[in-house]
């Protein structure tokens, strides 16, 4: 019998190097926000143009999640990560040294695409190795992990600004252009180290067991899930799960997603997927900085306040990991939801009456926090949960790239539209608009999706193939 401790020391290890990516994920996504008020300076943008300086990596985003599926179903969850991680690698560098605002653009696309394709692959890949009792709380190690790439943009920014007024100019020639009078090239360069760190520990982790499996490749699951299990009893137990959900899943590849019993929770990741993007959350994390601007704020409190926001956001998500598999997916929506849509409220009340009231910004920074820490706790760490558990094992990369593909869009549409939004339904209308997107998003998890803490993978798609269709 093998040590519980070390088996899951294992997992924990193989779920860490995955998250790496979502680090990634997370300072990509969010080293934008410290950047646009220079971008914008430095290249004259109006309102549309920021908006697609902004948006431009979530183009690549698409793309990445678009073809990441196939391209892991096809050629394992593993060289799919390492795909990413070169993307990562040739962004940061090109975004440093880009010689113009089309160069830059062309460079954040890249980068967008390893974003897209690590939202789905590295989930997938920890989803696939985990334990069913451990599995909510490793694959929310890429949420956490998302989160503290948040964080590390956001200190990155803050730190860069901080020391570029301290630069001579006495300095070499490319630090001064790089570290001072365009700091923002620093800050979008620094991803070049976590993204080589990622790129040589994907060396030092195994293939996906269950994907080896669907591809026929029995004797090198076996080898994975011998680190994985403590029996040799166990170990066929899973791998006589996963051929019995091979066998009921009948078809040929993307063919499958038409089948209607399948269809169903595709269509359901779908609308999960898209509507948590309206629900405000990547709005603070994109244009944090630029809404604590319009409440007054210097451009300096406002990358300080984006800091407490990212603080916030990280230990949520630790507090989240460690709760999901005993709360439940679903208890956690229902309470970080209502939260959200509470706070949303105060905000909007806070831009339509705070200065009548004589509040403070203090009170703004209050209310950004309340609704990260709810956010956090919810959907953020539920929906990469959900979307990794939700699929059949013989179409989940396909599948997944579905519901990818409507996140991405939806993050896109929000980080287009949002400077639209703030200008011309005011920073008010917009949150009071966010607050109303919760309810469908609230509908969908109490009637349509399972609790799906402490079942196996192939107990889930049991669930799904043996559902009506008329079902409630």
């Amino acid at each position: 019998m093998k040590n519980s401790g070390n088996q899951l020391t294992y997992l924990v290890f193989l779920s860490s190097v995955a998250a790496l990516g979502g680090f990634l994920f997370g300072y990509d996504t969010a080293v934008i926000s410290g950047t646009i008020g220079q971008v914008t300076r430095q290249f004259e943008l109006d309102v549309l143009q920021q908006g697609w300086y902004v948006g431009c990596a979530l183009i690549g985003s698409i793309v990445g999640v678009s073809i990441a599926g196939i391209l892991s179903d096809k050629f394992g969850r593993k060289k799919v990560m390492l795909l990413a991680a070169s993307l990562f690698t040739v962004s940061a560098i090109g975004c440093a040294i880009s010689q113009g605002i089309t160069e830059l653009i062309v460079y954040r696309i890249v980068g967008g695409a390893g974003i897209g394709m690590v939202s789905i692959i590295s989930p997938m890949y920890i989803s696939e190795i985990a334990l069913s009792r451990y599995r909510g709380s490793l694959v929310s190690l890429y949420q956490l992990a998302i989160t503290v790439g948040f964080l590390g943009a956001y200190l990155v920014n803050f730190q860069l600004l901080a020391l570029s007024s301290t630069i001579s100019y006495d300095s070499p020639a490319w630090v001064v252009w790089i570290f001072k009078d365009e700091v923002w090239r620093a800050m979008l360069g620094m991803e070049f180290v976590p993204a080589m760190l990622f790129f040589g520990a994907i060396f030092f982790i195994p293939e996906s067991p269950r994907w080896l499996l669907v591809n026929a490749k029995e004797a090198k699951a076996r080898v994975v899930f011998s680190r994985i299990y403590a029996s040799a009893a166990e170990i066929q137990l899973r791998i006589d799960d996963v051929y019995t959900s091979i066998k009921n899943t009948r078809g040929q590849d993307w063919k499958v997603i038409f089948q209607p019993l399948i269809r169903r929770p595709i269509l359901i990741g779908v609308a999960i997927a898209i509507l948590g993007q309206f629900m405000g959350v990547n709005a603070v994390l994109y244009y944090g900085p630029t809404i604590f601007e319009q409440a007054g704020l210097t451009s300096g409190d406002a990358l300080f306040y984006q800091v407490w926001v990212g603080l916030v956001n990280v230990l949520t998500t630790v507090i989240a990991l460690f709760i999901i598999d005993r709360v439940g997916r679903k208890s956690l929506v229902y309470f970080g939801v209502t939260g959200m849509i509470l706070t949303l409220i105060c905000i909007g009340i806070y831009f339509v009456q705070g200065e009548n009231w004589g509040l403070s910004s203090s009170w703004l920074l209050v209310l950004f926090l309340g609704y990260i820490f709810f956010t956090a706790i919810s959907i953020s760490a539920v929906i990469f949960v959900l979307l990794s558990e939700m699929y059949p094992n013989k179409i989940r990369g396909v599948a997944m790239s579905i519901a990818g593909l409507s996140l991405w869009v939806g993050t896109y549409l929000i980080g287009q539209l949002t400077p639209w939004l703030l200008e011309n339904l005011s920073p008010a209308g917009t949150f009071f608009l966010f607050a109303l997107m919760c309810l469908p998003y609230m509908y969908i998890i109490w009637k349509m999706i399972p609790e799906t803490a402490g079942k196996t993978l192939e107990e889930i798609e049991k669930f799904w193939m043996e559902r009506k269709d008329n079902d409630a």
